[in-house]
């Protein structure tokens, strides 16, 4: 009896050192492997906050190109408005100069065409009257201009002036442009049916100053209600006209 308790105990000591000898091989064993897996763990949650460290950077990279994509298209966008404007201002300075080279041109054609102004004289004269408040031509005015045209049409160098008034009826500014008005019909009146250059004639509306007669009654204010023409040539003909004794055409009432 005692020797078979002492077989079980030494079976059951040997089971039970056999048991601590396995667990120790595990631990020796798995520990290895511990530790590596927790420095792949470890190498791996370093990696993933590496990459969205990394994603974070592109992000920020990505937005900053954008902007720096969106100036350079404003700035080239502001550039070519730059270079239009540059081309528009450059074009209209173009036209500008050559609107400016004919105005010269036309200057010069018309004074050597007019010649010297101090060669000019007066040649005829004549005096187109006007109904009370009326700036339109009668019959009888327009009969007078074209007499006076036709007579004088020989003239190659020339200029008109026209001087239109009023009585002193009416305030200032009316009578101002009332004159104005006579002139002025006056003026279309020789350049559409006589051809006249415009560049001939100079007309002004000088209204109730200069009267023609200083006279209160009705027929000086019909005197003064007129349009005063008259031709300047610097022809020889028309020099010794001017200097005839004939009168000058004229007619007032």
């Amino acid at each position: 009896m005692k020797k078979t308790l002492g077989l079980s105990v030494i079976l059951i000591g040997g089971l039970l050192s056999g048991g601590c000898a396995t667990k120790k091989y595990v631990q020796q064993t798995t520990s290895p492997i511990q530790t590596k897996v927790d420095q792949v763990s470890d190498q791996s949650n370093k990696q993933g906050t590496s990459i969205e460290e990394a994603r974070k950077d592109i992000e920020r990279h990505e937005t900053g190109i954008n902007a720096a994509k969106e100036r350079a298209m404003s700035a080239e966008k502001a550039a070519s408005d730059a270079m239009n404007a540059a081309k528009t201002a450059d074009s209209t300075a173009n036209e500008a100069k050559s609107l400016a080279n004919q105005n010269t041109q036309q200057i010069s054609s018309i004074q050597q065409t007019l010649g010297n102004l101090d060669d000019y004289k007066m040649a005829a004269e004549t005096v187109v009257p006007f109904g009370f408040n009326k700036d339109t031509l009668s019959p009888e005015a327009k009969q007078q201009l074209d007499q006076f045209v036709q007579e004088h049409s020989n003239s190659k160098r020339f200029f008109i002036t026209i001087e239109g008034f009023t009585d002193k009826t009416g305030s200032s500014a009316y009578n101002d442009a009332l004159s104005r008005r006579r002139a002025e019909r006056v003026m279309a009146y020789m350049v559409t049916q006589h051809n006249i250059p415009v560049f001939r004639i100079q007309d002004v509306g000088l209204g109730k100053e200069k009267p023609a007669d200083e006279g209160r009654n009705r027929e000086a204010r019909a005197k003064n209600r007129r349009v005063e023409i008259r031709m300047f040539t610097a022809d020889l003909a028309g020099t010794q006209a001017a200097n005839s004794p004939a009168a000058p055409t004229q007619a007032t009432r």
